[in-house]
């Protein structure tokens, strides 16, 4: 194997045997900061805001698939292709918000897997914040020493989240009339005050930023594959792959929406503000003491399975953007002590309190972070120089630069709406 062809599988080669690139990418759909989005959605507006979550949804599907097909066809991932042809200046503006992308991820991780000590464990928030830090090393160790124990573990992880959702599911009685309802979009639901900011957090929850750099680096063969009858293949297996396990992702999400919605906003309690007074009124609104354990134990696997996501998307960037090639451990120690300083100080100064708002925030800071990797995206797997004859195509194009443009409307919308 040569030098170069080495270098091309660092990343691929760290997945396993059981878990396929699509899964991987899926747990990053599945962070605790989809729960805060999910929750506040449910609880203040009830089933207004499905439809948010299943076009975010289905937006995830078509770009993840894009920067599947940018690494399978050009054999470089979206932050090498970035730094090859933009000039220095640019390639560094976009290596700084990939990163900024990834500490708000990571510290969605760090509460919610802190939050989840809390509830399960009646720990304080600051002691289950240093408890997440000690898992990531252990975690990490493990992987070092067994890699396709830790692929199993992050599948058992994911398994977890959906088995605990779907028995919340089956304690609850929705609103089969209301659920249909709110599949359908609705401009005056995002006219309603505060639907515009959470409608924003559902995106930057849903079609996260670090994940199309992750998930093209993933996608990456081993050597450049000559063959187009073998690119179509990657291209078609990949899709099916990424499809199946967002297609998870999202029917957690609404499972969470549902739960918010059927619990807390039908009940009167639509004031509910985070995860930990969810998890309060859950035992007395539902009548089962299950359904506030089984949410606990899913916000923790949430956690902790998300934490390899943002672990490899660090290295993608960095490799990428900037060539270095730091150690996995010395990368997720960085990464997650810039999570960790704003999450301990909010918690010291601002209180438990302050935990709802920041894991709400910190998928807004996603959203406004996605443009940035969505326009290179669509403009590299748009350009037949680049794809020949596997750019996509017209209607394929335009449906993507219309997510973008979406997105960036909301993006507008939403920074209008606070500033005036």
């Amino acid at each position: 194997m040569t030098a170069q062809a080495s270098q091309r599988s660092s990343v691929p080669g760290r997945l396993s045997l059981l878990m396929g690139p699509g899964l991987l990418i899926a747990v990053g759909y599945m962070d605790p900061g989809n729960w805060a989005t999910g929750i506040a959605a449910g609880a203040q507006f009830g089933y207004k805001l499905l439809f948010m979550v299943v076009l975010s949804s289905l937006a995830a599907m078509l770009l993840q698939t894009l920067a599947l097909r940018l690494g399978v066809v050009t054999g470089q991932d979206l932050a090498q292709t970035s730094r090859l042809r933009y000039p220095r200046p640019v390639t560094f503006a976009h290596w700084a918000m990939a990163e900024t992308a990834i500490v708000a991820t990571d510290i969605a991780e760090v509460l919610g897997a802190a939050l989840a000590f809390k509830l399960l464990f009646n720990l304080p928030l600051s002691i289950g914040i240093l408890l997440t830090a000690i898992s990531t090393l252990i975690i990490l160790g493990i992987k070092g020493a067994a890699n396709g124990r830790v692929q199993r573990i992050v599948l058992t992880l994911v398994t977890i989240i959906v088995m605990c959702f779907a028995v919340e599911l089956a304690l609850i009685t929705v609103d089969t009339n209301k659920l249909l309802q709110g599949f359908v979009p609705s401009l005056d639901t995002l006219a309603e005050p505060g639907a515009l900011f959470i409608a924003v957090g559902i995106i930057g929850a849903t079609v996260m930023p670090h994940n199309l750099y992750l998930h093209s680096a993933l996608a990456r063969p081993p050597g450049r594959l000559n063959d187009d009858v073998q690119v179509r293949q990657s291209l078609r297996s990949g899709s099916h792959d990424t499809i199946r396990a967002l297609s998870i992702a999202a029917a957690v999400q609404v499972a969470i929406l549902l739960v918010a919605a059927t619990v807390f906003h039908e009940s009167g309690n639509t004031g509910i503000s985070g995860i930990e007074q969810a998890h309060q009124l859950l035992t007395p609104l539902t009548g089962v003491a299950l359904s506030a354990v089984l949410f606990a134990l899913a916000l923790l696997a949430s956690g902790q399975s998300a934490t390899l996501t943002g672990t490899l998307a660090g290295q993608v960037v960095l490799e990428g953007f900037l060539q270095l090639r730091v150690p996995l451990w010395k990368q997720r120690i960085a990464t997650r002590l810039l999570a960790i300083v704003p999450a301990l100080w909010a918690i010291l100064w601002l209180g438990d309190r302050a935990v709802g708002d920041l894991l709400v925030f910190s998928q807004v800071v996603l959203s406004i972070q996605l443009p940035f990797a969505v326009y290179p995206l669509i403009r590299f797997t748009n350009d037949k120089t680049l794809m020949g004859d596997f750019a996509i195509s017209l209607p394929v194009a335009l449906m993507a630069w219309l997510i973008f443009l979406l997105i960036g409307v909301a993006n507008l919308w939403l920074v209008a709406s606070v500033i005036l």
